[in-house]
């Protein structure tokens, strides 16, 4: 079949769904309608890590947006304090309310109040959006009763507007203000955020990377960039031994075993008992982050091994302590050990595991690859995620595109081939999903441990050394290689050759990365190479706060431009419901429109034209009379 016939068979199907001219007609009104209205608003968000109350805080306050519209719309109509007590209803409706029951402090005055707030913020928000869109972000089971309510106008004629106020007494009067009000408040977040990336790194130092997860599986329009971190969960749950050991470790350093045990069932009992009878000197979990440590180097000896196209070799260090005079020795230099007890490590063959061991990892694999939670929240991340996207004119992914020492995309040989640049992320991003979706086999899985912290991997693109942080007390010892893009990222040259690659628009077009925590508190901006590249790793997580100085960023993209929000500690969702605390953001505009973008510049508006396109061509073959209308 040529490409006419494949043609002339789609707008077969197509008049099916448009069986009039009319029809027709009404669709190519509409869509074209559609290309005018402005691009809606996107956020972008990085490196969560776990920090669940902020990032939930932050979700419902759309960074600092809904705020920012309460002023504009009630800035001659409420008091500080006034407004900060609406924009915490809309934050936590259900909590509020509950609050405020439990005080005495609802009324059918205050209902009626709220719920024409409300509707006034509503509809100074849904400008951007056609009547469909806005249908769909109402919940479900109250779309046609805020419908009839967005429609009306101040100046409506006296039957219309008694019309209205009796459906507004009516649904006051049967108990429904509540679920009115909470209502609204789902529909105005909607309408402040259409679309929200995360550009990677759920896992890791925060407590509730489990709760962030199922939050966002409830998310009504969210895409992912996987990061090293959840690319080494996800390399856990296909069974890695050795991502697996990695995990725990990292869990045990950040204190976070509740994360395991409670957020996905997995038992660490064994690992601390086993521990304990090892270093009984020491505190549990000093005692049980040694016990995994020894076993990670001896997983990854055996990796390694298997891999030496990976060029891994140099993480090969067990063999390199003297374990009678308790130093490590690296080119001849002898170096002090911060751990100086090796009870698990035969000095004639380090690397091997002992029976206990052996126990210990097999019970741990057994726990990840059955955790049903896990594997919901692992599929979900392969569901809505991949190692980068484009969209709307922009570049998406956390770590790197990997590139040589002068800034040339980098030649890297996998499963025999050649790739570089935007073939070679295609190619990992097929592997990652080979490694759960597949046979799962040993090379897969194996991989995954690679990407978590090779300096050629597109989601760490730095050499890891948590062997010598972990055993040395000299930190010169500690200094961790990079891929040569970290530093040519502040290139305008640089950045726009990647977005070319990438088939993107140099010009006009960005590169959004996260992974690299910027130091604002030391001067360090996150904008690049003149605003060609935004890096957008603020430091969510608390144990970071020291570094970055602020606690995390939002880029906004909306119909004017791009702007960057930084925020400030927050206290908690507690105080935040009870005292109408909010989180401190700063906004700064990175790149501000003289005109407005609309649906038609986005990746959407190029859906729509084919479709007007298409649309047009069956109009034709009505007209011409080779496909009949219904009338």
């Amino acid at each position: 079949m040529n490409d006419q016939d494949q043609k002339y068979k789609y707008l077969k199907l197509l008049a099916e769904k448009y069986p009039t001219r009319q029809s027709v007609y009404a669709e190519l009104i509409h869509l074209n309608g559609v290309l005018s209205l402005p691009k809606p608003t996107e956020h972008f968000m990085s490196d969560l890590h776990g920090e669940y109350e902020s990032f939930f805080h932050i979700l419902n306050n759309c960074s600092g947006v809904i705020k920012e519209k309460v002023e504009k719309v009630f800035a001659e109509k409420m008091n500080e304090e006034e407004m900060a007590d609406f924009c915490t209803l809309i934050y936590y409706p259900k909590e509020k309310l509950a609050a405020m029951k439990k005080n005495k402090q609802l009324s059918p005055e205050y209902y009626k109040k709220t719920i024409l707030n409300l509707l006034d913020l509503a509809k100074f928000m849904s400008h951007k959006y056609q009547p469909r869109e806005i249908n769909t972000a109402i919940p479900q089971g109250y779309g046609y009763i805020i419908d009839e309510l967005l429609r009306g106008r101040p100046d409506a004629d006296y039957v219309p507007r008694v019309y209205r106020q009796k459906m507004l007494d009516t649904l006051i009067s049967i108990g429904s203000g509540n679920d009115f009000i909470f209502a609204f408040t789902v529909l105005i977040k909607r309408l402040a955020v259409a679309r929200l990336h995360i550009v990677g790194d759920f896992f890791d130092r925060g407590k509730r990377p489990d709760a962030i997860l199922d939050m966002l599986m409830k998310h009504y329009s969210v895409d992912i960039q996987w990061g090293n971190h959840d690319v080494l969960w996800m390399g856990a749950a296909c069974g890695s031994e050795t991502c697996i050991a990695e995990v725990v470790r990292i869990t045990l350093r950040y204190n976070n075993v509740d994360v395991l045990e409670r957020g996905y069932a997995i038992s660490v009992r064994p690992l601390f008992l086993f521990a304990a009878r090892l270093y009984p000197d020491d505190n549990p979990n000093d005692a049980a982050q040694k016990a995994i440590a020894i076993i990670l180097f001896k997983e990854e000896y055996r990796l390694i091994k298997r891999n030496p196209e990976f060029g891994m070799e140099s993480r090969i260090l067990l063999d390199k302590i003297d374990y009678k005079n308790k130093y490590f020795v690296l080119n001849g230099k002898k170096y002090e050990l911060s751990i100086k007890d090796f009870p698990t490590i035969d000095p004639q063959d380090p690397f091997a595991l002992t029976e206990d061991e052996c126990a210990i990892i097999k019970n741990l694999r057994s726990s990840f690859i059955e955790s049903s939670q896990l594997r919901r929240h692992i599929q979900f991340l392969y569901q809505k995620g991949s190692l980068y996207k484009c969209y709307n004119g922009n570049l998406l992914f956390h770590g790197c595109v990997p590139v040589d020492k002068e800034g040339r995309l980098k030649t890297i040989r996998l499963d025999g081939k050649n790739y570089s640049g935007r073939a070679y992320l295609d190619c990992v991003d097929q592997k990652i999903r080979q490694a759960y979706f597949g046979e799962r086999n040993q090379a897969a899985t194996d991989f995954m441990w690679y990407l978590w912290c090779g300096i050629n991997s597109p989601v760490s693109g730095r050499r890891m050394k948590i062997f010598e942080r972990t055993f040395t007390l000299d930190k010169a010892l500690w200094e961790e290689e990079s891929n040569a893009y970290f530093y040519y990222y502040d290139k305008e040259w640089f950045c726009r050759q990647i977005l070319e690659e990438f088939g993107l628009d140099a010009k006009h077009g960005h590169i959004i990365n996260g992974h690299v925590p910027i130091k604002v508190k030391d001067g360090e901006s996150p904008i690049k190479a003149n605003g060609k590249a935004i890096v957008i790793d603020g430091g969510f997580c608390q144990a970071y706060h020291k570094k970055t100085g602020i606690a995390g960023f939002t880029l906004v993209s909306n119909s004017r431009g791009l702007r960057l929000i930084e925020h400030r500690n927050f206290t908690n969702v507690k105080a935040a419901i009870m005292d109408n605390e909010d989180i401190e953001s700063v906004s700064k505009s990175i790149e501000v429109q003289s005109y407005q973008t609309t649906i038609a510049d986005t990746d959407e508006g190029e859906k729509i034209q084919e479709q007007i396109n298409d649309l047009y061509h069956l109009m034709l073959l009505y007209k011409n009379g080779i496909l009949k209308p219904v009338k």
